[in-house]
């Protein structure tokens, strides 16, 4: 599922407005208009020794699913597992929706995209298992349920909202343009690489 929002930090949502949608033709790389030039600058090999990509990772993988969902069995105990038998870094594991967002813009590197689950299910959001996740190094905040945005009453609220806003008329009018690059003619060939959309 895709990146839809963009506003993370207003007390309040408003569905009307255009400016609160991420721009759904682009991949999720270039969400941050100055990672664009980086990017088309990065696809250049002069080795030629592997094809060429704009994205070292991808947007969905197995190590995502299990980042978004560390807080629900069993993806707790693969992620312990991937991380070869303990909990990766506070700071790198997934503990705050704004902050997810905000890695997206300032890091191009970072193209995960969202699961299914934040559209239905508000339980992953919350350490019901009391997890010992750490402490963020910078505020040394315990991490613990998922840190909402502003206009999150609670964890259902936010399901309900972020739903509603899959649901925007906005969104209708544009999903194509993101299923076009993930499941469509931008996924491949030179429609792909004028998208910005090669992953390795």
């Amino acid at each position: 599922f895709p990146w839809i929002l963009r506003d993370y930090v207003s007390e309040t949502l408003d569905l009307t407005d255009p400016s609160v949608f991420r721009d759904l033709s682009k991949p999720i790389g270039v969400a941050n208009e100055r990672h664009a030039r980086d990017v088309k600058e990065n696809f250049e090999d002069p080795t030629g020794t592997v094809d060429k990509f704009h994205y070292g990772t991808h947007y969905s993988n197995a190590a995502g699913v299990m980042h978004y969902l560390i807080r629900t069995e069993p993806f707790t105990t693969l992620h312990i597992q991937l991380q070869s038998g303990r909990f990766d870094c506070s700071d790198r594991q997934f503990h705050s929706v704004p902050a997810a967002w905000q890695a997206r813009m300032e890091n191009p590197v970072d193209v995960k995209e969202l699961i299914p689950e934040f559209f239905y299910f508000p339980e992953f959001l919350e350490n019901q298992n009391g997890f010992d996740l750490g402490c963020l190094q910078l505020s040394n905040e315990k991490v613990g349920d998922v840190v909402l945005p502003r206009w999150a009453r609670s964890r259902e609220d936010f399901i309900y909202q972020h739903r509603k806003a899959l649901e925007s008329e906005y969104v209708s009018a544009h999903l194509h343009e993101w299923i076009d690059l993930i499941f469509g003619y931008k996924q491949r060939g030179p429609a792909a690489v004028e998208a910005l959309n090669i992953f390795y």
